[in-house]
């Protein structure tokens, strides 16, 4: 068995290649599944669901984009069970098939115009299967480097994967800027729009090279082998998904609730975004699509730099600077937005989203750290998913309903405020992980040492039981 302890972690050129594989990965996933927001904001209200009020166009055209947020669950059930059982890697090759299949097959759709309503539902099907991939994707990609990593340094490592979120948006957003700057609107319209739909083909064979090659996860090779042995013996072992529910239902809440206003912040300041600036305030796409450019640029390279942080101050004071500060920032950011300059709409993008970092930067570790390994892939992946339907679903329709209603950014403000409020009473209120063995269970001693407080994990174990 390999040893995954701080001391035991692999060689940084292991370690390496292996976030550099699941980086990657999930920045194409990513870059699927944001193209769609993208394009839902900026062209499927036209050439999908046409009607005489833009708003309302949009508004259809998120309801299917949220119908991708409703398969995830489904992914995170059915690919967290296969992921506990026969391992992370295989599941993350599946999950990039899946995704980069139905994106190219979008960018080949006829539209409304063409075929009538048989082009919105079959928009939607292949919708649903990107939200099923992707509910996948993200327990399996923060897993693997989880568990190939040490304890000392588990935030800043995982923290790589969730980079490939802003990696996938800011890959997306620029291909949709780069052809909005170099063709018309009617061009874009008319074919330009399917081309980064296209172009997924050929990343997905990019991901897929580099992503077969890493090795499964030391931790579950060893639990997998114990699994066996006990079934041998005559044990008898639950689905991980009722195993999840049966005695860890209290983590899969604390990680709804940590990823609740980390989610509702990332749709509303860039998804959203697009619809706001272009709509409501009437400045060209390009105004926000740069905006938002610029802004995952640097919220690409902040992200594992908040883990880091994590990893010396704890995964709960990290995410609460993020937290409060964006509840605070809530009542700045669309004032800011309304003023329709471009430096000042990127400034508040940029600080938002280096805001939005610090809660996500740790979260792949921290949600990581509340489960046993025999249920990890399981626990993780239903805690997220489970928060992406109540959360970013529902975020740009709660957005645009609001602002079709008042005309006005304040419910905006209020809402997006609420929801930080949320994580923030979450994480106030959670154990903190920092430092746990991952290849230990959770009623061993000294699993998480809280705070860096020598034994506390010993103390949180005797609360436990």
């Amino acid at each position: 068995m390999t040893d995954t302890s701080a001391q035991g972690a692999p060689p940084r050129s292991g370690i390496a290649r292996i976030v550099g594989a699941s980086l990657i990965g999930t920045t194409v996933e990513w870059y699927d599944f944001f193209l769609y927001g993208s394009a839902a904001a900026l062209v499927f209200n036209t050439l999908f669901f046409p009607t005489s009020d833009p708003l309302v166009g949009t508004l259809i055209a998120f309801v299917t984009y949220a119908i991708g947020f409703v398969a995830r669950p489904l992914g995170g059930v059915v690919f967290g069970h296969f992921g506990d059982r026969v391992g992370r890697k295989k599941l993350l090759v599946l999950s990039l098939l899946l995704m980069g299949g139905a994106t190219f097959a979008m960018g080949l759709l006829p539209t409304y115009e063409t075929i009538g309503v048989g082009a919105p539902i079959l928009l939607t099907v292949l919708r649903l299967v990107q939200g099923f991939a992707l509910g996948g994707e993200w327990g399996g990609a923060v897993l693997i480097v989880s568990e190939h990593g040490g304890d000392k340094h588990r935030g800043f490592w995982a923290s790589w994967p969730q980079a490939g979120a802003p990696g996938g948006n800011l890959l997306a957003t620029g291909v949709l800027a780069l052809l909005a700057a170099v063709q018309s609107d009617e061009a874009f319209l008319s074919w330009g729009w399917r081309v980064p739909f296209l172009l997924s083909g050929v990343l997905v064979v990019i991901g897929l090279w580099i992503r077969v090659s890493v090795s499964e996860s030391p931790v579950f090779l060893a639990a997998q082998a114990k699994a066996r042995a006990e079934a041998e013996r005559g044990g008898r072992e639950q689905a991980p998904v009722v195993e999840v529910f049966r005695r860890n239902w209290r983590e899969v809440l604390t990680a709804i609730g940590t990823r609740f206003g980390e989610n509702i912040s990332y749709y509303l300041l860039t998804s959203f975004l697009l619809v706001y600036v272009t709509v409501h305030l009437g400045l060209p796409r390009s105004t926000a699509l740069n905006a938002v450019l610029i802004g995952s640029a640097v919220h690409f390279v902040t992200i594992p730099l908040w883990g880091a942080l994590s990893d010396r101050l704890g995964r709960r004071p990290v995410t609460l600077i993020g937290s409060v500060g964006m509840a605070v920032w809530a009542f700045v950011f669309f004032a800011l937005v309304d003023g329709k300059s471009f430096a000042v709409i990127t400034l508040s993008v940029t600080v938002g989203l280096l805001l939005h970092g610090a809660m996500y930067g740790p979260q792949a570790a921290f949600i990581s750290e509340m489960f046993d390994t025999k249920v990890r892939y399981s626990g993780a992946s239903m805690g997220s998913q489970l928060a992406s339907i109540v959360a970013g679903a529902l975020a740009p329709i709660v957005a645009v309903e609001l602002l079709k209603d008042f005309d006005s950014s304040l419910p905006l403000s209020l809402y997006l405020g609420g929801a930080a409020l949320v994580t923030s009473l979450t994480v106030f209120f959670a154990r903190e992980t920092r430092g746990r063995d991952l290849a230990r269970d959770q009623a061993s001693p000294d699993t998480a040492v809280p705070s860096g407080r020598p034994g506390a994990g010993a103390a949180q174990a005797a609360e436990r039981g």
